[in-house]
């Protein structure tokens, strides 16, 4: 296992981020101390509370960290490790192996606490304090115990970790083309082109990530882009359809009832 493969680190801050853009190279449990985290995801959200923890996939999302009161600390460690570690635990632990092949639909597992998972990050925070890493067997040693408890005491969660890991790697890569390319003007085809999948492939996975069709996914997505300019902005529908990808007016008006049932400008009025 090399070192890089996984990382635990200590974060605390009396300025939590405002809904920051974050790339994850690696999987992450975040174990909330003090404060609220939220995840947004390109088709859902998570919040996470101090007597929950979370574990998310690797790839882009948003986060946004909210304190307890103005004189508290957000305060959180986190625990950072490639799939190949929770591939390789499985392996060695063939008995907490169990039959579940269902995928996981969301880029996270919740998970609750409890006093023994409460003892746990108290036992990383308190290794962090001196402000130095922690020794590499030693962190390997404090995953091992991780992976063990959750796979005995929360097996279909564990479950859910190691299906989601199976194709992390083409899920990373449909996630960041999807989110990077939301507002813009492209085709089902080209985002499989640009996730070196075939077109059949590509359909499959996204409707297994996301519950739906890439096409309709995209014109949902498009459209309440659109829904909130039109109500917040109040501008037109001429002035915005270029804007999200359309070539003319009329293709766009024609997708946006296609949604919403009316035109954008009854949609105005309505609003």
């Amino acid at each position: 296992m090399k070192d890089h493969a996984l990382s635990i680190l200590r974060h605390r801050t009396h300025q939590p981020a405002a809904r920051a853009q974050i790339t994850l190279q690696q999987n992450m449990f975040t174990f909330l101390l003090e404060g609220e985290k939220t995840v947004h995801f390109a088709g859902t959200q998570v919040t996470v509370k101090p007597h929950q923890f979370i574990m998310l996939a690797a790839g882009n999302c948003l986060m946004s960290e909210k304190l307890a009161s103005k004189e508290a600390a957000y305060h959180a460690i986190l625990l950072l490790f490639e799939g190949k570690l929770l591939s390789d635990f499985f392996d060695r632990h063939p008995s907490l192996s169990g039959q579940s092949t269902q995928t996981s639909a969301e880029p996270f597992v919740l998970f609750e606490k409890d006093e023994f998972l409460v003892s746990f990050i108290h036992s990383l925070d308190c290794m962090l304090r001196s402000g130095q890493a922690i020794h590499p067997d030693l962190r390997k040693v404090k995953l091992e115990e991780l992976f063990l408890y959750l796979a005995i005491h929360s097996p279909e969660q564990m479950q859910r970790m190691r299906n989601m890991h199976t194709e992390a790697g083409e899920d990373l890569m449909i996630r960041q083309a999807v989110t990077s390319h939301m507002d813009h003007s492209i085709t089902v085809e080209e985002l499989a082109f640009l996730c070196n999948m075939s077109l059949s492939s590509f359909k499959r996975k996204f409707a297994r990530m996301y519950g739906n069709s890439p096409n309709r996914w995209l014109l949902e997505k498009r459209m309440e882009r659109a829904a909130t300019m039109l109500r917040q902005d109040n501008r037109k529908a001429s002035e915005i359809y270029y804007e999200l990808g359309y070539e003319n007016l009329s293709s766009f008006i024609q997708s946006f009832k296609q949604i919403y049932g009316i035109t954008p400008k009854q949609y105005q009025l309505s609003n």
